[in-house]
């Protein structure tokens, strides 16, 4: 059996930090994962941010309740789940996530948490273990299982590689140019062909 491991924001949903960005005007925590290859560097970044602006977990919580999936998104997904498992591999966090999980149907997803103090302020991030996505892939290997990835950011490129099969999703063009070997996808209909032809 193939597992199927995807990233979540810009592929099935938006990325909740723009939407945040738009929402609030704040036009540096537009910054993601498509731009900084540094997960925890970027995690300080905005929480720096947030203090600056004093914006609390509940503010992104807001935000979060008004985001819808990508259009496609949700069918794309029923469908894939007919044909294997899968699991949704991605650095957000717990407190963001079940408002997005409900809205495609409460998928697997294996994400971090928050530490947030007295005030209601992100003051921290636990990550549920370094390099998480790539990580998940070994060890699901390990067990048995092959396995296909997909994502859009510089966090998803470890897991994509360790997996039996991948490809690129919607990647901006800087990580396309900088992996010309992976294949790229901007519809869902393509990547499940693709994942068709992966999957056994």
């Amino acid at each position: 059996m193939t597992v199927v491991c995807l990233d979540l924001e810009g592929v099935l949903v938006p990325e909740i930090w723009i939407s945040f960005a738009e929402e609030t005007g704040i036009s540096e925590l537009k910054r993601t994962t498509r731009d900084e290859p540094d997960y925890r560097k970027l995690m300080k970044y905005r929480m720096d941010i947030l203090r600056r602006e004093n914006l609390r977990l509940k503010d992104i919580q807001e935000t979060i309740s008004r985001i819808r999936p990508l259009d496609g998104a949700k069918d794309f997904l029923d469908r894939l789940r007919e044909m294997t498992q899968v699991i949704i591999l991605s650095d957000t966090f717990e407190e963001f996530a079940s408002p997005l999980m409900r809205q495609l149907g409460w998928p697997t997803i294996f994400s971090n948490s928050l530490v947030v103090d007295d005030d209601g302020m992100i003051a921290d991030i636990v990550m549920r273990k370094e390099e998480g996505k790539l990580r998940a892939i070994e060890a699901l290997r390990s067990i048995g299982f092959r396995t296909f990835a997909s994502g859009d950011s510089y966090n998803d490129l470890k897991m994509i590689r360790a997996a039996d099969a991948g490809c690129l999703f919607r990647a901006p063009e800087t990580i396309l140019n900088e992996n010309p070997d992976l294949r790229i996808f901007n519809t869902y209909d393509d990547l499940l062909s693709y994942m068709k032809e992966n999957i056994r």
